[in-house]
């Protein structure tokens, strides 16, 4: 295959589908709802699966405890009621004069998946009872009447199908387009690229892909095709960034002995060696003459607002302005109260920019602001909304930037000078999504210490236990701590099942925790009711507050040790451990008991990992694991879309590989101009162009 590919050759492979042999008008319409129009969108569409005939047993060939794979004829469908109320479904199947069973507990609806003189694969560990062999739960995989799998003996591709278009003609559709024009695309890496990714041609990827001899030709084609969509990807992510330094001048601000001398002397603490590290990374951004871009992340209590105090600061010490934006004015408040507090001795002048604030101590702020009088602003999404314009603008912090859009996070930098941009969160990202989502972006990771807070005990609550834990709150109480109870939901949305805020306070001051102060805390009051409330919980007035999700983030009462989490299904993982980390914060060990109103399996693993990991980070990969990464490359990251066939969790090494490769050639190469480069640079900008525009970043 010639490095140029013809223009007959790209007419080839580009020409509607309807002109391809076998396919035809009403075909080609049926195709096109899986978003399949051109042979190469078939040579590209790679089989989800595959069906294995190469080693398939015979019922008087089993053993006990093995590992199966029966192709069988079903005989009979049965469903029953078990004892204790839970429905069995019994699949009889036929294999020769043989006979073996299926079994699924509590799954009755896979009955609609069967019918009598149907041909199936099972998959599954075979159990011998009662003289004959049973699988329980197996997986299932229809089979066309045309496969004889007896004579077949080999690995067949599974696709996504349609209404109109069975397997056995998704495979020959398939096959034929393989036939025709795979030895027609283009092969985009250079040899060079090849040899140091250890990967085979594309040519010999796709061919394998949809017709693979043995498992290790499909673990080879996969190889080459994750990778280079992976590759292609973080190529985007990297010329993006290149583009971004190359595009926009910020002020150098460096980070000298003498800044940093000052900076850390009004601490009363020594930073941590990882809010150390994190600062060494801040500083070196900051002092070049392009916006840094970093992503500040690590769990409750790791001190990233201590952080971002000392690189606001340093932008201060150059003469410049700093912001740093929460998204609830209950965060932005308790921000400014602790630069206040660090600061307090300084000629630091500090403003608190929000949407409360009215009149003329507005428009006094808005004139201080816009002439340089104030160095710090502390605010919420206000900030943006009232387009203020900063004086001198070096450094914007944003806390919880999932809170924030593309668009409102790119008007900041629209207001005078390019500033340097430092964004913080306290959910622990994955590695993967950090190399993705956030894949423009630096970023510095900050490790919670030991020492710092106190561990806490987490519990699934149960109905049965549930007068007891109260009891053990009411303890708790009563020796002087303080209790959060988080609801899902401010008022009863009409399920009878669901906690809301305003139920469980007035169900909890008339019964076992009516000797107690309480109020509630939720996002519908009004800022000074909600700060109201904050005041006299923080100053122990108030015992008990009824909270719902506002209370994720930001909230540091430290006497605030006993938490009840009620519907806590309706969480995420991340966000459960980020309300823990509201009762890990001082001196008294933490407890948090989490109520579950469904009893779906899945939920109840992912509670029960809440419960026995106390790592943010462990659990943002089981969280990951478990749900999948989702549309990670929605318009937090311009629009990015999904992969075809890289699987972030799986692919985790090649996606770290393939994004060090990127790197290196952006770096020696940034537009992939040079010789060899071209086909990349097609690829690259054929798929994420869109994201490479960048009047989203300012």
């Amino acid at each position: 295959m010639p490095e140029e590919a013809t223009d007959n050759q790209k007419q080839k492979l580009t020409q509607p589908i309807q002109f391809i042999k076998g396919i035809g008008p009403e075909r080609a319409k049926m195709l096109e709802k899986l978003n399949l129009r051109t042979a190469a969108d078939l040579l590209f569409f790679f089989p989800r699966s595959y069906e294995d005939f190469t080693q398939l047993h015979k019922i008087v060939e089993l053993e006990h405890e093995q590992l199966a794979n029966l192709v069988g004829t079903v005989f009979d469908v049965n469903v029953r009621m078990a004892s204790n109320g839970r429905q069995i479904l019994t699949v009889t199947l036929q294999q020769d004069q043989q006979y073996f069973k299926a079994i699924w507990f509590g799954q009755s609806y896979m009955a609609k998946r069967f019918s009598v003189g149907q041909r199936v694969l099972l998959r599954g560990k075979a159990k011998l009872h009662a003289g004959r062999f049973q699988l329980n739960h197996p997986k299932v995989t229809t089979l066309d009447e045309d496969v004889d799998v007896e004579e077949t003996s080999q690995l067949l591709p599974v696709y996504r199908l349609t209404d109109g278009i069975s397997q056995l003609q998704m495979r020959a559709i398939v096959d034929q387009v393989v036939q025709d024009f795979a030895g027609l695309v283009q092969e985009a890496f250079p040899e060079s690229l090849r040899q140091h990714a250890d990967v085979c041609d594309i040519t010999s990827a796709i061919r394998q892909i949809h017709a693979p001899k043995t498992q290790a030709e499909i673990d080879e084609a996969r190889g080459r095709l994750v990778y280079q969509e992976l590759l292609i990807l973080q190529l985007a992510l990297a010329v993006r960034r290149h583009r971004t330094r190359a595009a926009f001048k910020a002020p150098a601000l460096e980070l000298t002995p003498k800044i940093r001398s000052r900076i850390l002397g009004r601490l009363p603490f020594e930073l941590t060696e990882s809010q150390q590290t994190a600062l060494h990374e801040i500083a070196a951004n900051m002092s070049q003459p392009f916006p840094m871009n970093r992503l500040l992340h690590g769990e409750v209590g790791s001190g990233k607002t201590v952080v971002a105090v000392c690189a606001m600061m340093l932008a201060v010490a150059h003469g410049y302005q700093a912001a740093i934006m929460a998204p609830t004015e209950i965060l932005a408040r308790q921000h400014y109260f602790t630069l206040r507090k660090l600061l307090g001795n300084s000629r630091v002048k500090l403003g608190l920019w929000i949407g409360s604030l009215k009149g003329a101590e507005r428009k006094k702020l808005k004139t201080e602001i816009e002439s340089g009088e104030v160095d710090i602003v502390v605010g919420t999404q206000a900030v943006v909304a009232s387009k203020l314009n900063f004086h001198k603008p070096g450094l914007v912090v944003i806390d919880e930037q999932h809170k924030f859009g593309v668009r409102q996070r790119a008007s900041l930098k629209q207001s005078g000078e390019d500033p340097h941009y430092l964004v913080m969160t306290a959910t622990p990202i994955p590695r993967t999504m950090s190399m993705t989502l956030f894949g423009d972006l630096d970023v510095s990771t900050l490790q919670r210490t030991s020492g710092v807070g106190q561990r806490v005990n987490t519990y699934l609550g149960t109905e049965s236990a549930r007068e007891q834990w109260w009891q053990f709150v009411a303890k708790k109480l009563r020796e002087g701590r303080q209790a959060f109870i988080v609801a899902p939901l401010v008022e009863s949305d009409g399920d009878a099942q669901l906690s809301s805020a305003e139920k469980m306070f007035e169900s909890l001051s008339n019964g076992p925790l009516e000797e107690f102060r309480l109020d509630v805390l939720h996002g519908r009051q009004s800022p000074e009711q909600k700060e109201d409330v904050m005041k006299r919980f923080t100053s122990g007035d108030i015992q008990a507050v009824v909270a719902t999700g506002v209370v994720e983030v930001g909230i540091d009462v430290p006497n605030a040790t006993i938490m009840t989490i009620e519907s806590a299904e309706r969480f995420g993982l991340s966000q459960l451990h980020q309300l823990r980390g509201r009762v890990s914060r001082g001196k008294h060990p933490g407890f948090v008991c989490a109520f579950s109103t469904n009893d779906d399996a899945a939920e109840n693993e992912r509670l029960a990992a809440f419960a026995e990991t106390s790592s943010g980070f462990d659990l943002a990969e089981i969280d990951l694991k478990l749900r999948g990464p989702g549309n990670l490359f929605s318009t937090h990251q311009s629009g990015f879309p999904p992969l075809m066939i890289a699987d972030l969790i799986r692919d985790a090494d090649l996606l770290a590989t393939a994004r060090t490769d990127a790197l290196q050639l952006v770096d020696d190469d940034p537009e992939l101009e040079r010789d060899g480069h071209d086909r990349l640079r097609q690829l690259v900008f054929a798929r994420y162009g869109h994201a490479l525009d960048l009047s989203d970043v300012g």
